[in-house]
């Protein structure tokens, strides 16, 4: 029980990693707000929170949008009193095309999402946690794509590269005044977002040959990395970037 007696947010929990984190967090003794764009998937989410034995709250949220995120946290503190950690997980994949073929528009929506919204959700997610005095734990969804590079990908690396930034940057302005800042980047995954992207037959044949150990990961498996970033059994842990990745990145990606 980890985060008993404590009140988490998730972004992005209507599916995926989210889902799985918002659970875990309520078997771990939090109570439960979870923030996305599909209202259906986000209240099944907040039943299976309330079946693990927790109270939740599932609230309508656009990250990209500065009133929303604003109102976001307001709704958890008028539910629960107070807000002691946070996954912000919300981001979208964008189109993966060669930089020349990109468009603006897919720029701006995927930097909006991806990067501008992990910033709103810290600014007023830190607002909060100093207003309460006690500290808290943020962790932050990147990728292995903030670590490196990827053909047709530049607009969903870059967000990711940027994620890690903001991240070591909120870290820093945030340390001495009990706030622990980390980013969680992991490889491949099997969830919605990897199905679109990697669905075709020899582009998943292709991805998976670059994870050396077999498979995709799972989302539980990265649940799991943000409880443990998120509780006290990782105090002396911030500002860093923490890589899941099935050994995609400790060596060429030589596929076998």
């Amino acid at each position: 029980m980890e985060l008993e007696g404590k009140v988490g947010l998730v972004t992005g929990g209507t599916s995926g990693i989210g889902r799985e984190t918002a659970i875990l967090f309520a078997k771990a003794g939090a109570k439960v707000v979870v923030a996305g764009r599909r209202a259906p998937d986000g209240e099944e989410t907040i039943e299976l929170v309330r079946a693990a034995g927790s109270d939740g709250l599932f609230v309508k949220t656009d990250v990209s949008k500065a009133s929303e995120v604003e109102a976001l946290v307001q709704k958890v503190v008028e539910r629960f009193g107070r807000l002691d950690v946070a996954f912000n997980n919300a981001g979208i994949e964008g189109a993966w095309v060669p930089i020349v073929r990109q468009s603006e528009e897919d720029w701006d929506r995927t930097i909006d999402v991806n990067l501008k919204g992990i910033w709103l959700c810290l600014k007023y997610e830190i607002r909060q946690m100093l207003k309460q005095g006690k500290g808290g734990a943020i962790v932050n969804m990147a990728s292995i794509m903030g670590l490196i590079g990827s053909a047709g990908a530049a607009a969903y690396s870059a967000s990711k590269h940027g994620v890690i930034g903001l991240t070591k940057t909120a870290a820093l302005e945030n340390a001495r005044r009990g706030i622990r800042i980390n980013a969680v980047c992991p490889a491949a995954v099997e969830a919605p977002m990897a199905d679109r992207v990697f669905g075709a037959p020899k582009v998943h044949k292709f991805v998976l040959s670059c994870h050396p150990i077999g498979r995709f990961g799972r989302p539980e498996e990265i649940a799991e990395a943000v409880l443990w970033m998120c509780s006290d059994r990782a105090s002396f842990m911030t500002g860093q970037s923490l890589v899941l990745d099935g050994g995609f990145l400790a060596g060429p990606n030589s596929p076998s």
